[in-house]
């Protein structure tokens, strides 16, 4: 019975330092995967804010609102500068986001769409939103460096009257 009682003893004197290796080897790896899942999130959330904010500018160049403008402004200058404020507000620094306003369809598709020309009336536009994720991200590590995210949408200038 003494023998039995001794390999008990030294089968759990032998196990004392597994835990902490068992530990060492795990904890690097769950961090990485907590990290990277708060990474992605924070990238998600950015791009969900960006294409609402180029949403609304894409309603607002839709509709007709010439007596909004500062003097000096153009129509293409006061969504770009709404667009940015809607991320300033929503978090994501505004001065580090490019916008572009482009024909989306024809021989000019990809070229600067003015929304103010009555001949692009009724034409289909797209507005692009575009940062840099070391510009949006408040994680110290470099996971995803060099990376952008970008909010496409398409809309169509002005309203069609239905008789």
């Amino acid at each position: 019975m003494q023998t039995q009682l001794h390999r008990t003893r030294h089968f759990v004197q032998d196990r004392r330092g597994a835990a902490a290796v068992e530990f060492a080897v795990l904890v690097p790896l769950f961090l990485m995967l907590v990290m990277g899942t708060w990474e992605m999130g924070t990238a998600l959330t950015a791009g969900t804010k960006m294409a609402a904010a180029v949403r609304e500018g894409g309603r607002l160049a839709s509709m007709d609102f010439p007596e909004s403008l500062n003097p000096g402004e153009t129509i293409n200058q006061k969504v770009e500068k709404d667009i940015k404020n809607f991320l300033t507000a929503s978090g994501i620094p505004g001065q580090f986001v490019t916008v572009t306003v482009t024909h989306a369809e024809g021989e000019n598709a990809g070229s600067t769409f003015d929304i103010a020309d009555p001949d692009n009336y009724l034409k289909l536009f797209t507005i692009t939103a575009l940062v840099d994720y070391e510009n949006i991200s408040n994680f110290p590590l470099d996971y995803m460096d060099g990376q952008q995210i970008e909010a496409k949408l398409t809309f169509r200038l002005g309203r069609i009257a239905l008789d």
